[in-house]
């Protein structure tokens, strides 16, 4: 097993680094937030007083931050300076491709290796362990950070060069967070119209409607699997991080000239429902916008 440096110790990550302490690995944890810390020791991680002391001496340094700003902060200030020529640098959060490669760049002038790591799957993935990592790097980072992932992870695959990993994340995060509208327009509908939820539910479900977020993460309480809204939709994937997901696809979409009105109108019905004070909300709790209970 090997020493591991994790920085970032929030909803996500804090999971992320338990697990790989279950499966054996001397994990050495850093937050801002002392009671992340707490909650990290009590999983089995070691707390360290700086991101810093938590790179010395590791095989492998894994981020989970908020944005590009923090990732780079940490990389400068923290990981380059601390780090051995051998360790692998895995970043999981979700941040703009430019930003990625250019910590990619920097990182192999250094004589290191990184490769971008960002995750599918919410809290309760995160503590199961059970994230889907898409992995953007060269094929020897990817066969590097691979064991630590799968550590965390249900299925880790190889996106492609610098970059990828992180594109990925944010067309398939349009593509939910699409879905997920309109998929809350739909059965919001269907309760105006007075169709019992539970057998639209079941006819949608297997017919041509099926979708993740039909299926899998229904947004009506009883109806489905178990979901968010079975817990007045807290937990999960909150709105306010699709909203910077859907951002970060937009702001790609106008680099690469790409046209996304579904992406457009998505953003903007998830801002107005952020603005409205329900950041913390999970994501499909939109559904309240078109029930007009928001």
């Amino acid at each position: 097993m090997a020493r591991v440096a994790f920085i970032g110790l929030g909803n996500m990550g804090g999971g992320m680094a338990a697990n790989l302490a279950k499966a054996g690995h001397d994990v050495r944890a850093f937050d801002l937030s002392t009671e992340a810390l707490e909650r990290a020791k009590k999983a089995g991680c070691l707390p360290a007083s700086s991101a810093a002391e938590a790179v010395e001496g590791a095989e492998a340094v894994i981020t989970m931050l908020p944005a590009g700003t923090h990732v780079a902060a940490v990389y400068a200030d923290a990981v380059f300076p601390n780090a051995a020529p051998s360790t692998i640098l895995i970043d999981c959060s979700t941040i703009d491709v430019a930003t990625t490669r250019q910590l990619a760049q920097d990182a192999t002038a250094k004589g290191l290796e990184a490769v971008d790591a960002p995750v599918s799957g919410g809290i309760a993935a995160a503590n199961a362990g059970a994230l889907t990592f898409m992995v953007g790097g060269t094929e020897s980072g990817f066969s590097r950070a691979q064991p630590y992932l799968e550590a965390m992870g249900k299925a880790v695959i190889h996106a492609g060069a610098s970059g990828a990993g992180q594109a990925v994340k944010m067309c398939n995060n349009l593509i939910l967070g699409a879905t997920m509208i309109a998929t809350c327009e739909g059965l919001a509908l269907a309760e105006k119209l007075g169709l019992d939820p539970q057998v639209f539910y079941d006819i949608a479900s297997k017919a041509t409607a099926q979708s993740w977020s039909l299926n899998t993460y229904c947004p009506l309480p009883g109806v489905g699997p178990e979901s968010p809204a079975d817990r007045n939709y807290e937990g999960g994937f909150a709105a306010a991080l699709m909203l910077k997901d859907l951002r970060l696809a937009m702001a790609a979409a106008g680099e690469a000239g790409a046209d996304l009105p579904m992406g457009t109108r998505a953003t903007e019905l998830y801002s107005a429902f952020n603005d409205a004070g329900h950041g913390s909300t999970d994501f499909s709790g939109i559904i309240k916008t078109f029930q007009g209970t928001a």
